[in-house]
């Protein structure tokens, strides 16, 4: 596509010591298989249903994992789990997942969020724990009404904070141009912030496809830009960058069939580098993921800019294959991306997890790579 031609250039406004740019980085790459673990469907703990795991992460310091389910109050209110996985650092086998707790999400004025269709209501589909301030971070989609839903009010998208009680601390300052509206301008319905990374340097978030003014979603024939924001670790908005949606892998059947793709998830490797989940569904095919490392250096900040479709030419982050999930049978509905445990070797663990819909057709499944490269 024109519009990922770059013929001029902006500076990636992310400070970074002179040594740490300039010094060669070593790609991520996936070393081995390290194993599969999977929730049963519909599991009950303390009164809730497990279920809708769209992100998680892991606090290094003591072993313990965060999954937060995209419930929509269809079962219970907005809630993360807390658990363990249970790799072997010195062989990196992946025995097990335990749920062992659960907290309810609550509002500044500590009510829980509201459910799905009401003001305010909440769609959570990331979460980081922030090592270096003990706090917990989350991506809010929003929703926002559209033709097929016309009578759904606007909740914005939103990066928010909170303690490990999943009470509400504070939420970072939204772009202009990511505001919900009731007519077709700003992110779609559905496109709001999917994938959420925190690091030493910045907070970053990521729509899953594109604001109507970027142009429309992929097609067979060509991609699209969904939007990447940076905050500082303060909440400062530092820029926004293009990331590059693939075109559709194959067509849907029949061709007019429903498509869903973008990014599902973002993990940061450095100062300027991340992983990223780019995620279809296509109706009589089914999922297709793969794995992605991007570079923000040399990308074009386009906080500024409007219209990606037709505002001029910019230059997007840059991706390179790290892994085709498509060699799995079946894909499943792959949404959450965190680095686990190091391993005795040296290697680090990453872990890629499913979001199952709550539909007994699908799984929760966990699955453990070994991977060098990674920090």
């Amino acid at each position: 596509m024109a519009i990922f031609i770059a013929f001029a250039v902006a500076a990636v406004n992310i400070a970074q010591p002179a040594a740490a740019v300039a010094a060669p980085r070593e790609p991520v790459r996936i070393t081995r298989f390290l194993g599969e673990q999977r929730l049963p469907h519909m599991m009950r703990f303390q009164e809730t249903a497990v279920g809708g795991l769209s992100g998680i992460d892991h606090d290094p310091r003591t072993g313990r994992w965060y999954f937060i389910s995209d419930d929509r109050w269809r079962y219970n209110p907005a809630r993360f789990y807390t658990g363990r996985l249970d790799i072997d650092p010195a062989t990196g086998e992946f025995g097990g997942v335990r749920v062992t707790g659960v907290t309810t999400l609550t509002r500044a004025d500590g009510t829980p969020y509201p459910g799905y269709g009401n003001p305010e209501a909440a769609d959570p589909e990331s979460i980081r724990f922030d090592r270096w301030s003990g706090r917990l971070l989350w991506g809010d989609e929003g929703d926002r009404p559209d033709t097929r839903n016309p009578s759904i009010p606007i909740s914005h998208p939103a990066v928010r904070e909170m303690d490990l009680q999943g009470r509400h601390t504070d939420r970072l300052r939204l772009p202009a141009n990511l505001r919900l509206t009731d007519v077709e301008t700003g992110p779609r319905r559905n496109f709001g912030f999917e994938g959420l990374a925190v690091s030493a340097r910045a907070i970053t978030a990521v729509t899953e496809g594109p604001r109507y003014e970027d142009g429309p979603v992929p097609t067979v024939d060509r991609g699209s830009p969904a939007r990447l924001t940076v905050w500082s670790r303060q909440g400062r908005l530092r820029g926004q960058y293009a990331y590059p949606l693939d075109p559709l892998p194959v067509a849907p059947i029949p061709p007019t069939g429903h498509t869903d793709t973008g990014v599902s998830e973002i993990l940061p490797i450095d100062g300027f580098r991340y992983l990223a989940l780019e995620r279809a569904w296509i109706e009589g095919v089914g999922y297709r993921v793969r794995l992605y490392e991007i570079d923000l250096r040399g990308a074009t900040n386009v906080l500024d800019r409007d219209d990606l479709a037709d505002g001029g030419p910019y230059r997007p982050v840059t991706k390179r294959l790290v892994h085709d999930l498509d060699s799995r049978t079946p894909v499943e509905n792959f949404e959450s991306l965190a680095w686990g445990p190091r391993l005795a070797g040296g290697e680090c663990t990453l872990v890629i997890g499913s979001d199952d819909n709550f539909d007994q057709r699908e799984e929760t499944q966990f699955l453990a790579f070994g991977a060098t490269g990674c920090r």
